[in-house]
């Protein structure tokens, strides 16, 4: 197999953070000398998430064993989704925030046809949906779990408890036509096709704000690995949570 040299469209400090929870880990666990150093394993994850490249291919780049790669991969993803910000942290940025934007998306798997739970009819393809709240600047704050497409996004919000917290708060938040009845704290558009001028206008306003909260998905969709997830759907929710968290914290 050919190897060839690339690069990372990424800071270094996403590697010194990687590199030195990795170094923690192994001194907490008493850990022997091993193929890679905390830094070179902290380069294959970030290829792995950053590019979406595979197992095989990483571990032909790294020169060591596919079944190596995988394990190198899993416990970096496993401390770093660790470190994600639980709701009542993220409540606790959202009321520093003049307002708030609260948006779905659903995330590409590969699945047949017949995963029926996985299928979005919005989208119309298969995939996992997670509900991301976005500050005013359209910075991510937090993405929640994966739940499968097919979950509507109201009932998605609801299951991870957001519409509940944000009531809690005097911040507002901004969000489309799928959470109408969401509660009180969240704003939507007037539903209807033939609007009034002052309708038609307050929806307009109310998209523009709303268009902000793009910024986070573009973000989040900047991580290729998340453009076609291809591991089980048990392990999404980790991989999610370990980039939210790179994210946060560079």
């Amino acid at each position: 197999m050919l190897v060839y040299p690339s690069g990372i469209d990424l800071s270094s400090r996403a590697l010194r953070h990687l590199s030195g929870v990795l170094a923690g880990h192994r001194r907490r666990i008493g850990s022997r000398r091993r193929r890679l150093s905390c830094g070179r394993q902290a380069l294959l994850v970030l290829a792995h998430l950053r590019c979406g490249d595979t197992c095989a291919r990483l571990a032909a780049g790294f020169r060591i064993g596919i079944a190596t790669a995988c394990r190198c991969i899993r416990e970096a993803v496993d401390l770093l989704a660790a470190l994600r910000p639980t709701l009542e942290q993220a409540m606790t940025t959202v009321r520093k925030k003049a307002y708030v934007i609260l948006d779905g998306t659903v995330l590409p798997i590969d699945r047949i046809a017949a995963d029926r739970p996985y299928y979005s009819g919005k989208k119309k393809h298969h995939g996992m949906n997670v509900q991301v709240l976005a500050d005013p600047a359209g910075r991510l704050i937090r993405v929640s779990d994966a739940l499968p497409g097919a979950v509507h996004d109201l009932t998605a919000a609801r299951t991870h408890g957001i519409p509940a917290a944000l009531a809690a708060d005097p911040t507002k938040c901004w969000a489309d036509k799928a959470y109408q009845s969401a509660g009180p704290a969240v704003r939507v558009p007037v539903r209807g096709t033939n609007l009034r001028d002052w309708r038609r206008r307050h929806n307009h306003d109310h998209a523009k704000i709303r268009s902000l909260g793009e910024r986070a998905m573009a973000t989040l969709k900047c991580w290729r690995l998340l453009r076609k997830l291809r591991c089980s759907t048990t392990r999404i929710t980790a991989v999610v949570r370990a980039i939210v968290a790179l994210e946060l914290a560079t």
